[in-house]
């Protein structure tokens, strides 16, 4: 354990005084002062505080199984309500952003640019939170002839980053314990650095060499696939009956829009009929602005017959497509919230004693000499069946971060099976494409199979040694920062997931000439600041005497301290007026001055001295690029 530094002791060794004869109402303190230790990840023991089941009466073991049971109905009730719930957020998001998704992917401009092609593919998905609707819109693209392969590729990398974002938000669920924060936060983001690391190497090395356009094609013009069927419906068979019942929607809309329908944009999402019949006739159709005489020509036309209404309950609402999809993301997000703290509360009382024992062996614990390094390749295999099962990588990964926030998964596990579950999400829109028909097969499988071989290269870059596991190193270093300062997740979020892709695709809007002399200059000094860390590290002595150290900065530049203090002035004035305004309510109703004297508010360690204060030391450098230099 490291020691505690000198405020910390400061702190212990000077209690608060209270003064006789009044009671303390204690305040929630304000400090975001670290309550963990930087290098303690080992999982948390579980402990089972209840009465042992040798001491027992027939009776209390008949209850404590009856108990057990229960909780096992309401664990899987919750787990489906939580399934359902994500499947209505897709939905919702779709609904809200689907149309302005389409619109982004028509401009193929844009598109051209291999940088702005992986924006607006995450982008997209954030949109439409779902990477199979994204990535069906890019296969449809690409069928009708609109996109190119090679234009596509970067869109397809982009979306594999947006969707890791559902399991960061998951995380977010558990910010009120540090310990569970810590573990969970980084337990959800160790797939992010891992699609951003991979983006990184493979984006580069894609638009120089096209190795990932040229090994599909040789591989779909190698083997002669016919086409397949359908991707197995496994778990929506179970969940459908639900979430149809809810909203159903015509996603052939968003679709047609990315590929140029007029009539797609002024048709509604909502599905309204679920059963139609298409007659295709030849008949005379008049010829717009005729010159020859001949004013009519022979056509196939095509009538759609609508048969069966759909049962869901927005079938006849009036609503706008924008107020029924809010609607959804408000409901679908309260029960998300709902089933994940009460699924947390569960597993927490489930999880007990010889029980936590045996299920955190079975998950984390290695293969005996000489096979231990085929532990990890198993967790991939099982993450990538597990996704296949539930048919959505957002479903798995975010099921798994609680138990990695209360200590059954350990990050070093959960990072192998979201590996897995990558390649998991690939299949089964291989499966989709192999549905595809036969003029439209090629290029829809070859889609889908750069997809695959995507994660596979991202996945032999960054496992197979110990040393290439950055992902892991980087997530624990932010994980330790989110413990210690736990505004900075929201941060995290809103700057990797909207403010940067948002920058960028106004700067690709802009030309690309705007876009690589803005772009350039930050990333040279990203490059420069971590190599400079690395250097501080492991090769000081490589610096000049300036650089050994980032002191010569200012404060703000180098450490996380100064925003926490605001953010801590800014929480306390903000908690300071709803008390003023709950004590001025309840005096008004009962006509009696307030007994300040009675309450005791703890601030953020408001009996340290100055000159202790000023000793505090400071993160020399940012603990997020520590991550890139372990």
């Amino acid at each position: 354990m490291a020691p505690h530094s000198k405020m910390d002791t400061s702190c212990e060794e000077m209690p608060t005084e209270v003064p006789d004869g009044k009671s303390a109402a204690m305040a929630p303190a304000l400090s975001t002062a670290p309550l963990v230790e930087d290098n303690d990840w080992d999982l948390p023991e579980l402990q089972d505080m209840g009465v042992k089941w040798s001491d027992l009466d027939t009776k209390g073991k008949i209850l404590r199984v009856l108990l057990t049971v229960g909780k096992l109905i309401c664990l899987v009730g919750l787990l489906y309500m939580f399934v359902c719930s994500l499947d209505l957020l897709s939905s919702g998001f779709q609904l809200v952003g689907g149309k302005v998704a389409g619109d982004i992917f028509q401009d193929n401009v844009v598109l051209s640019n291999p940088l702005a092609g992986l924006v607006i593919g995450m982008l997209v998905t954030l949109l439409v939170q779902s990477s199979s609707t994204s990535s069906s819109i890019v296969v449809s693209m690409v069928s009708s002839g609109l996109l190119k392969v090679s234009t596509a590729v970067p869109v397809i990398m982009g979306t594999n980053i947006g969707t890791s974002v559902t399991n960061t938000l998951v995380a977010l669920t558990q910010v009120g314990d540090r310990s569970k924060f810590r573990r969970a936060f980084a337990g959800a983001t160790v797939h992010d650095f891992f699609n951003w690391l991979s983006v990184l190497v493979l984006l580069p090395l894609e638009v120089a060499t096209g190795y990932l356009v040229k090994l599909t094609d040789l591989i779909v013009t190698s083997f002669n696939i016919q086409s397949g069927e359908n991707a197995p419906d496994l778990l929506n068979v179970i969940t459908d009956p639900l979430t149809l019942s809810i909203i159903e929607l015509d996603k052939s809309v968003i679709s047609g829009i990315a590929t140029g329908d007029p009539e797609a944009k002024n048709k509604s999402l909502i599905k309204m009929w679920c059963k139609t019949f298409q007659n295709t006739t030849l008949q005379n159709v008049t010829v717009v602005n005729c010159t020859d005489g001949s004013c009519w020509e022979l056509k196939n036309v095509t009538d759609i017959f609508n048969i069966k209404k759909c049962h869901h309950i927005f079938v006849n609402t009036t609503l706008s497509d924008m107020s029924v999809g809010l609607i959804l993301l408000f409901g679908s997000l309260l029960v998300l919230c709902t089933c994940l703290i009460l699924i947390v509360k569960l597993l927490n009382s489930m999880l007990k004693g010889q029980v936590a024992v045996v299920i955190k062996k079975i998950i984390n614990t290695d293969f005996p000499f000489p096979f231990a390094w085929l532990t990890g390749y198993i967790a991939i295999i099982v993450g990538a069946g597990m996704t296949f099962i539930v048919q959505s990588s957002s479903v798995f990964t975010s099921a798994i971060t609680p138990l990695v926030g209360i200590g059954v998964i350990s990050i070093e596990r959960v990072y192998p099976l979201s590996l897995g579950s990558n390649i998991g999400t690939t299949t089964t829109a291989i499966l989709a494409a192999m549905a595809s028909p036969g003029e439209t097969l090629g290029n829809s499988l070859q889609i889908a199979l750069v997809h695959l071989f995507f994660n596979l290269s991202g996945i032999l870059l960054w496992y197979p040694f110990p040393f290439t596991r950055l992902p892991i190193r980087m997530a624990k270093a932010l994980g330790n920062v989110t413990a210690q300062y736990r505004w900075f997740a929201i941060c995290y979020i809103i700057l990797c997931f909207f403010a940067l892709p948002l920058l960028v695709f106004g700067l690709s809007m802009a030309g690309w000439q705007v876009l690589v002399g803005v772009l350039v200059p930050i990333v040279v000094v990203l490059l420069f600041a971590i190599v400079v860390n690395v250097l501080q590290k492991h090769k000081p002595q490589w610096l000049p005497s300036c650089l050994q150290s980032w002191d010569f900065l200012p404060l703000w530049a180098h450490s996380l301290e100064p925003w926490d203090r605001v953010v801590v002035v800014m929480a306390a004035r903000c908690c300071c007026c709803c008390k003023c305004c709950n004590s001025m309510t309840e005096d008004e109703e009962t006509g009696k001055p307030e007994n300040k004297d009675n309450r005791l508010e703890m601030k953020d360690n408001p009996t340290i001295p100055a000159e202790i204060k000023e000793e505090k030391k400071t993160l020399d450098t940012p603990e997020i690029l520590k991550g890139t230099s372990l």
